[in-house]
């Protein structure tokens, strides 16, 4: 063998060593398998039955690059909209396979050399909709995500998108309303009517309460009144009431329905001249019917609301950040609490999605995935 040869099979000896002790004992590259995450997550790869097509699977994920962060999850709620988009009958179809969760609350764990206007530790909350929100983990461009204060608790933080901005907006963007003025509402037990009922109250409205009559009806309207409710009735008694007959209360500007069918026909009856509904959800899966002197005696108007439309249009501008900024007070002061719910581990999914909803609607009872459990 050459001179020339020699040194070649002595270099190749030599990397093939030095690689070798480089793979086990390299700092850089301690580092980097560190930085891999053991995550998991719930994924569905076609519509229909959540329990039978969402399935828990286990994923690797990557550093973060130079714009991105490392989200762990802390709370997520599992909504009627997340089931519904999960049947594919709901009006945002994500493509497959899909991580479902449009609404949660995250840590930033790990941040790109180049991220600068967020830390470790602070909470975010995703920015898009269908973001995967029942994941352990994320890996995500650090815009993705915004910061919220830390002063208040989890669940509030992870229901903070949906409800109360749904509520938030139905109160502020259809009628001008004065303090003492009268908001009627059905499906005032569900997340968003307790939402509803507590803003109600900080902002000086009367509202009027409507729910399903059931065995502890006694207790759920305590519960409502002590919430903030003005009067909660069942639907039997609305038809029969006198409030609004005898000026007990005015009339109401407002009426807000989730329900649909001859429930939200009811509310309607009610409505003063020149007032206004608002359907935001069809829980009855019945149409909203109006009658034709509705409409020219009493000038009503009747609108639609969703607020994942309102959040797409309104993303990034001053009305949003004005929003977040008001809840975000009410909870830190306290004026504001998270609906009824059930913390459940990330193992028992299968119970939320049982239970989110039924064929009787509203059960009353939001199921939350605690990532912490």
């Amino acid at each position: 063998m050459d001179c020339g040869m020699r040194f070649v099979s002595y270099f190749l000896q030599h990397i093939s060593k030095l690689s070798l002790r480089t793979t086990i004992h390299s700092p850089r590259l301690q580092f980097i398998r560190c930085e891999s995450i053991a995550a998991e997550k719930l994924v569905y790869s076609e519509y229909g039955d959540p329990v039978k097509v969402v399935r828990q699977e286990k994923e690797k994920l990557p550093a973060p690059k130079e714009n991105e962060i490392v989200v762990r999850m802390l709370a997520a709620p599992i909504n009627p909209a997340d089931i519904n988009t999960i049947q594919g009958v709901y009006a945002i179809k994500p493509p497959l396979p899909s991580i479902p969760g449009n609404e949660g609350v995250g840590e930033v764990i790990s941040l790109g050399t180049k991220v600068t206007d967020l830390r470790k530790g602070d909470r975010v909350l995703p920015r898009a909709n269908a973001w995967g929100t029942w994941r352990t983990h994320a890996v995500c461009d650090s815009k993705e995500v915004m910061k919220i204060p830390d002063n208040f608790g989890i669940v509030e933080a992870a229901t903070m998108t949906v409800n109360p901005c749904t509520a938030y907006r139905m109160l502020r963007d259809f009628v001008s309303l004065s303090r003492g003025e009268t908001v009627i509402q059905n499906g005032a037990n569900s997340a968003a009517g307790q939402y509803l009922i507590q803003l109600c109250r900080v902002w000086g409205f009367t509202s009027v309460n409507i729910v399903r009559n059931r065995e502890n009806i006694d207790e759920l309207k305590a519960f409502l009144v002590d919430l903030g409710a003005s009067y909660v009735l069942t639907e039997e008694e609305l038809r029969t009431t006198e409030l609004f007959r005898k000026s007990v209360v005015p009339k109401p500007k407002l009426a807000l329905n989730c329900v649909g069918g001859k429930n939200a026909l009811e509310c309607l009856r009610h409505l003063d001249r020149g007032g206004t509904m608002v359907t935001y959800g069809g829980m009855s899966r019945e149409p909203v019917t109006v009658p034709t002197s509705a409409l020219i005696f009493k000038d009503i108007r009747v609108c639609g609301f969703w607020m994942t439309r309102w959040g797409g249009d309104h993303a990034g501008t001053p009305e949003q950040a004005e929003m977040f900024q008001d809840i975000s007070k009410m909870y830190a002061e306290g004026n504001l609490k998270a609906p009824v719910h059930k913390l459940i581990p990330f193992s028992n999914y299968k119970e939320g999605l049982e239970n989110t909803m039924t064929i009787k609607g509203f059960t009353g009872l939001k199921y939350i995935i605690d990532f912490q459990s």
